[in-house]
């Protein structure tokens, strides 16, 4: 039988190649969007998946969103928590809505799927959920104070659930991405990635894809003994 993934925020960048790959090693592939329908739809048609729209954020959307995969697909063998915004700026300039919008994307978001995903994990004692958070997680960045704390969380998050639902079978993992190619890196001018790059051992920004085989890694049977760990993706800009 045939697994199915379900992967947030899955419209463009790392979700995208995320979706595309796991359909390319035969998952059924749902892709979940808010804002973007035309990527999602045309996303869902070459990978031969489903997308549907939900508000992570919302816990009322997120419970349909789940309904409605379980009812027409059975089962969610893999949670994919890829959807998150960040907000660049001091501190003390970030506005109220803004900081808001950050956690309630980045963490409640994590929160509110899982927590609807899991018991059908439960019933069946297996199950795969996997987090992306970010290197700035794991070492705060400045002037994304907000965005570091969130992914800081998610981070937290996943440990600690690790432990509570490893006895039913379910590794829950954490992949925390680098300086990658995406939608949100191109704020940057070319003179700032190079840059960067000096920053990197490996000498150059991943791609969505880098981060799309570590996510299939952790949701295949090959990393079954891993669990509560957070996998750095960065190039060894984080060691």
């Amino acid at each position: 039988m045939l697994k199915t993934v379900l992967i947030t925020g899955a419209s463009r960048g790392i979700g995208a190649a995320t979706a595309e790959l796991f359909a390319e090693n035969g998952y059924t592939v749902i892709i979940n969007y808010n804002s973007s329908r035309e990527k999602a739809l045309a996303l869902a048609e070459k990978t031969g998946g489903l997308a549907i729209k939900a508000d992570v954020s919302s816990s009322e959307e997120t419970d349909w969103m789940i309904s409605e995969i379980t009812e027409r697909f059975g089962k969610i063998d893999v949670l994919v928590n890829n959807a998150g915004i960040s907000v660049t700026g001091l501190f003390d300039l970030v506005s109220d809505e803004d900081s808001r919008r950050i956690f309630d994307i980045n963490v409640f978001g994590v929160l509110n799927c899982t927590k609807k995903v899991l018991p059908h994990m439960l019933r069946r004692k297996y199950g795969r959920i996997i987090n992306v958070s970010s290197m700035w997680g794991q070492t705060g960045a400045s002037c994304e104070v907000h965005y570091s704390a969130a992914k800081a969380a998610v981070i937290g998050f996943t440990k600690a659930l690790a432990k509570e639902v490893g006895p039913s079978g379910i590794n829950v993992n954490c992949v925390a991405p680098g300086m990658i190619m995406t939608d949100m890196t191109s704020c940057y001018t070319e003179e700032e990635i190079n840059e960067i790059k000096e920053d990197i051992p490996l000498g150059r920004c991943g791609t969505p894809h880098d981060i799309a085989e570590t996510i299939l890694f952790l949701a295949s049977e090959r990393s079954s003994y891993i669990t509560g760990q957070i996998i750095g993706v960065n190039g060894g800009m984080i060691i």
